[in-house]
């Protein structure tokens, strides 16, 4: 294999502008993605690009090798993730030395497992075979959305031919109109995702019969999803797991008899993202300290649903040294001339939302 390998240049260049990347591989409607803000303040367009060459270059023949899905596939993928990955997440992620600890880092999961853990967790297995690791069963945060239409064949596609299969995207697309969908990303724009909760519903089967939905890629379940008669119109609700890593497509439909489908998704499953603490500073407690004299000012209390986690001692002189501070508390000898002032507060941190 020839060992030098260049990004594919679709991809460095959408990093570089900020912008979703146009088409690498041959996907039928495949629309190119709109552009998408980037916090400069954190990443710049370049270190982004930069930070994505590293990544993709690293891992690309890894997920070709392992997992069959083509690098630059692959790549395309993972631009809406990668445009909106929080920096340092990003960063550390570039250096980690395994794949699934890369992934877990760049969706903010990382510090979950070393690499060592993932590694002994990748060997070990669990006993149906599944990694442990990368499991898409694993340790999920189920997060609803507005109903939003990312397939209709009426639309687009024409009904699927009586016991064929049709492959779909459900997540990372910047607009599902080239499976007859919706003209917006339906909110899942740059998910980490793992599966996707969606309403499937078969429209004028010719024949009694029934319908599958799973993982694109994967062999044909036995079960349905949805069973239907002649003319019906018949809906269920489903969970359909998604490939990991990405690859062309999300899921797979087979019909037993030739039917027109329909698909809203209704939530996913991704795994936990790490929230910054919502933290603020309290007022300052003040206390005049005479010349030669020591002194002790505590800060004001938290409010309540906050929790204590730094105590800040400040003096009107570098004469003022404190000696503790601890628990709000701030303790000082005035060693100058004259009578300073040392002041005490408190950092107060919660969980957004509680």
């Amino acid at each position: 294999m020839n060992s030098r390998v260049v990004l594919p240049l679709a991809v460095a260049s959408a990093i570089l502008l900020g912008l979703g990347a146009p088409a690498l591989a041959a996907r039928p409607g495949a629309a190119s993605l709109q552009p998408a803000r980037v916090d400069a303040s954190e990443l710049s367009p370049a270190e982004r690009g930069e930070l994505t060459r590293q990544l993709v270059l690293k891992w690309g023949h890894y997920v070709e090798r392992v997992h069959g899905v083509p690098m630059a596939t692959w790549a395309e993928r993972m631009v809406p993730s990668l445009i909106r990955a929080d920096a340092t997440n990003f960063r550390e992620a570039v250096q980690r030395d395994t794949f699934e600890g890369a992934m877990a880092e760049l969706g903010g999961g990382g510090r979950l497992l070393s690499d060592a853990e993932v590694i002994d967790k990748l060997a070990a297995g669990q006993e149906d075979g599944t990694l442990t690791l990368g499991a898409l069963g694993n340790d999920l945060v189920y997060t609803p959305v507005a109903p939003c239409r990312i397939l209709d064949t009426r639309v687009a596609g024409g009904p699927i031919a009586a016991n064929g299969t049709r492959n779909f995207v459900a997540i990372n697309f910047p607009n599902f109109t080239s499976q007859g969908g919706s003209a917006t990303n339906c909110g899942t724009l740059g998910l980490s995702a793992t599966a996707v909760a969606i309403n499937l519903t078969a429209v004028t089967p010719a024949g009694a019969g029934f319908a599958t939905a799973y993982p694109f890629g994967t062999t044909q379940p036995l079960a349905s999803s949805v069973n239907y008669t002649a003319g019906a119109v018949v809906n269920n609700a489903l969970i359909v797991q998604i490939p990991n890593p990405l690859a062309s497509f999300d899921m797979t439909i087979y019909t037993f008899a030739q039917s027109h489908y329909v698909a809203d998704i209704v939530g996913y499953f991704a795994p936990p993202v790490a929230t910054a603490l919502q933290c603020v500073d309290t007022a300052n407690s003040v206390v005049n300290v005479p010349a030669g004299g020591t002194a002790n000012a505590t800060a004001p209390a938290c409010a309540a649903g906050y929790t204590p986690t730094a105590t800040n001692c400040e003096a009107s002189d570098w004469l003022v040294p404190f000696v503790f501070f601890r628990a709000g508390t701030c303790s000082a000898r005035n060693n100058s001339a004259s009578a300073q002032d040392i002041r005490a507060s408190r950092t107060c941190c919660r969980v957004p939302g509680r």
